[in-house]
């Protein structure tokens, strides 16, 4: 079982959009040249910095990768847009909403829209939250990721903790009574940060484009570093799931063609 989770790629349409577009071309490569291959790739939000024409941007360096790509929303996106963009293909499980379940073949995707209008911090809402039970109680005897754009569980950075999940209590009691869910993949922090949550693991991706400062003081200014992009690698180990963190531009990683 392989799970490789991409976050914040913040594509651009305007004179900056090469670098982080160049980057998440690099990094899906990167998740090719991995042996075996993953099942399925997760790209935990973020997706444009804004605008409608980055979504274009988006389907057209996505349009020939050859395994299961699905996408989630976070609070920079568009949900209507991205609607646009890609309903009907895998990268919405197929569907027309930015909430949706996908099985593999040794795993499951769900898939939840945490983004609020009118502000950064993240919301899942109690028509997703019983959703989300009751596709988690349908599959029981599966191996579960649940994916969302905001961490329902503070990191240590005052500002980033200041826009989390304002909901994270009650998805906790949801999760809390499914054994399945082996991850809660997320992202949001633009680091590899994990921590225990209601029974499971959260895993938060560092962004394949710019990684936030480790600005642990709320009197220091935060902002954001030209440190290596990396995603995250989640492995079945017959004893639980491993997650490696994965370096994108480290001298001498293959790099898959597509």
């Amino acid at each position: 079982m392989l799970l490789a989770h991409l976050s914040d790629p913040h594509l651009r349409a305007d004179a900056l959009a090469a670098a982080p577009a160049a980057n998440l071309h690099l990094a899906l490569g990167r998740v090719l040249a991995l042996e075996p291959r993953p099942e399925c790739v997760v790209l935990t939000g973020d997706l444009v910095e804004y605008g409608h024409r980055a979504y274009d941007q988006l389907r057209e360096l996505i349009a020939r990768f050859p395994l299961p790509l699905h996408l989630v929303v976070g609070n920079h996106d568009d949900p209507a847009a991205v609607r646009e963009t890609f309903a009907g293909s895998a990268a919405l499980g197929g569907g027309s909403e930015t909430h949706y379940v996908v099985d593999h073949a040794e795993l499951s995707v769900v898939v939840l829209d945490s983004r609020q209008p009118g502000g950064p911090s993240g919301r899942v809402g109690e028509r997703q939250l019983a959703l989300l039970d009751r596709v988690l109680s349908e599959r029981a005897e599966r191996a579960v990721f649940v994916c969302l754009h905001h961490p329902p569980v503070p990191v240590g950075i005052p500002f980033l903790d200041a826009m989390g999940l304002t909901d994270a209590d009650a998805l906790g009691e949801v999760l809390a009574r499914h054994l399945c869910v082996v991850r809660v993949l997320a992202g949001h922090v633009h680091r590899a940060v994990s921590a225990p949550f209601a029974g499971t693991q959260v895993s938060i991706a560092p962004s394949t484009h710019r990684q936030s400062s480790l600005t642990l003081s709320a009197d220091r200014q935060m902002g954001y570093l030209a440190e290596p992009p990396a995603f995250l690698l989640h492995v079945g180990t017959g004893a639980g799931v491993a997650t490696h963190t994965v370096p994108i531009t480290e001298a001498g990683a293959l790099i898959g063609a597509f």
